[in-house]
């Protein structure tokens, strides 16, 4: 099974264990049936790079700095030291993104939170149903949702002490204690055993935590997301935090 069709999204309170919200993906409108999946993105990647001529994608390619030739095309400089033309260049290069830093656009501010994301693999099957589970309360949000009969992806996201900057939240942590730092909360409150598991049979080396950023959708009022052939999109343009992205 390459991905699973899910069913439903259910959120439960980590105060109380009740369900507070329930939403039906199977429901049809006048649109038709809608589909919502997990997919993991090496999948995705394939599926996309197999419409393409061969050699068109160019991976480990990350941009470190841009400069315009003749004022038309982009000469991209590569970390591998390595140099692109481009005749248009449009920036998808993530929070961080290089181009949007070229484009004059705001540094994505913090948002206070900060999100710890891994894989938990079931080689005998992981037996959940076909649903998007998340569980509120207490300062955190945790949730999974499988990809497959045998791998489910997991999220936790949380404010760290007022006493800790955002990034200093995830450093101090490291890969040893990731893990008694991602359940201890979830613990000692009504999240079932069974969704615990999720995080106990991860390998968190595989892991990743990072500060939760985003864009002010009014600061882009005032700036140039395009300039020429150069344009961003996605993350570049709009990070934002996972509840507004719904993602």
């Amino acid at each position: 099974i390459l991905s699973i069709h899910l069913h439903r999204l259910r959120v439960f309170s980590a105060s109380t264990g009740e369900l507070a919200h329930e939403l039906d993906f199977t429901l049809q409108d006048n649109g038709g049936p809608h589909e919502t999946c997990r997919v993991t993105r090496d999948l995705l990647l394939r599926a996309l790079e197999e419409e393409l001529p061969a050699g068109t994608i160019r991976y480990s390619s990350k941009i470190v700095s841009i400069h315009d030739q003749d004022g038309a095309a982009k000469i991209l400089h590569l970390a591998d030291g390595s140099t692109l033309r481009a005749k248009v260049l449009i920036g998808c290069d993530g929070v961080n993104s290089v181009v949007a830093k070229w484009l004059g656009l705001p540094k994505p501010s913090h948002s206070g939170r900060l999100a710890t994301r891994g894989l938990a693999h079931y080689p005998d099957g992981h037996g959940f149903q076909p649903e998007f589970l998340q569980f509120i309360g207490h300062g955190f949000r945790f949730g999974f949702v499988p990809c497959d009969g045998t791998r489910i992806y997991w999220f936790y996201t949380w404010s760290p002490s007022q006493n800790a900057s955002a990034d200093k939240g995830v450093d101090v942590e490291g890969a040893a204690k990731m893990k008694q730092h991602v359940l201890a909360r979830p613990r000692s409150s009504k999240v079932p055993a069974g969704a615990l598991e999720v995080v106990e049979r991860s390998h968190m080396s595989d892991a990743s935590a990072a500060p939760l950023r985003f864009r002010s959708p009014l600061s882009l009022l005032f700036a140039s997301i395009s300039k020429g052939n150069v344009c961003v999109a996605g993350d570049a343009l709009h990070p934002m935090t996972p509840d507004l992205g719904q993602g």
